[in-house]
């Protein structure tokens, strides 16, 4: 298998799975576990995983003018990132954050031109728009629910859109760690100086948590949530971006409400329609534009 199959394998993965966490975190929140108070467990537990694992990696040495660039990720891609987005959340319905958040790869797609001087190639641009249009009426007419009504809805699109944004900047600020040294080198920094940041925000909410009237069940969707929801994809993410460019990782945002749906189906919690078809070849007729390879 190549390597780039690899990385475009392990981008799909990240999506399935957090196909799967929305309902999940959905049980959890906010009847056990407030928004920041979640994230405050989610990082810090994930924190502890990327030290322990790194105890039997191979070590390599961060030169000191890159921590700057690591503290850049860590407030772009787990502070500020997290908890605008749970915050936003909680003031939007969930329908306008998702397609807000879809606009994500657009985004990237803008800041590379700007940042990285890459070319906004048309099939790429064409692609983004595709996925964006099939992601939009997927979550709109496929999952229209009028009882998600939104307290602040104003609010909570800005901040969700704030997370689109700070998304799209880690994305960029990461690849260039990438390059230069191996996943778990840097990750357990950034997740620890995340920590740091969201700390302040969410241990209130964390120390209010009451751990014995907890179900059992719930402790399971905890570790789900920390595990495979945040250590597993953060990693998967990271080694995807090792081959691929930072907008074709961005694209498969698009894939996570269909695999979302998706499984919904699968368990009998939703059911199939010509708008859920006809979104579903919109997104994947995007995804490919944007990842397949370009002709010499």
């Amino acid at each position: 298998m190549s390597k780039r199959n690899a990385a475009l394998i392990a981008a799909t993965l990240v999506s399935i799975i957090y196909g799967v966490t929305f309902t999940i975190a959905k049980d959890v929140m906010p009847m056990y576990i407030d928004a920041f108070g979640f994230i405050t467990l989610r990082v810090g537990g994930s924190v502890l995983l990327f030290w322990m694992v790194w105890l039997f990696m191979p070590k390599e040495k961060i030169a000191r003018h890159d921590f700057p660039r690591i503290i850049a990720a860590a407030f772009f891609g787990v502070a500020l990132n997290m908890l605008t987005f749970f915050k936003g959340l909680s003031y939007t319905s969930p329908i306008s954050a998702a397609v807000i958040m879809v606009t994500t790869p657009i985004i990237v797609l803008v800041l590379s031109a700007i940042i990285m001087k890459e070319r906004m190639r048309k099939r790429k641009v064409f692609g983004i728009l595709l996925g964006l249009g099939g992601t939009a009426s997927l979550i709109y007419f496929g999952n229209h629910n009028p009882a998600h009504a939104a307290t602040n809805g104003t609010l909570g699109n800005l901040l969700v859109f704030v997370n689109a944004v700070s998304y799209a900047f880690y994305l960029i600020v990461v690849k260039k760690l990438m390059e230069k040294y191996n996943a778990f080198t840097f990750v357990k920094w950034i997740y620890l100086f995340g920590f740091l940041m969201v700390l302040p925000f969410g241990w209130s909410e964390f120390n209010a948590v009451e751990w014995s009237q907890m179900p059992v069940d719930i402790y399971w969707k905890v570790g789900f949530v920390l595990v495979f929801s945040t250590f597993l994809t953060y990693l998967l993410n990271l080694l995807s971006m090792k081959t691929l460019k930072p907008v074709t990782v961005a694209v498969f945002i698009y894939l996570q409400p269909l695999f979302a749906s998706i499984i919904a189906i699968g368990l009998g919690k939703d059911t199939l329609s010509l708008v859920k078809i006809v979104s579903a070849a919109l997104i994947f007729s995007g995804v490919y534009l944007v990842t397949m390879k370009q002709s010499k």
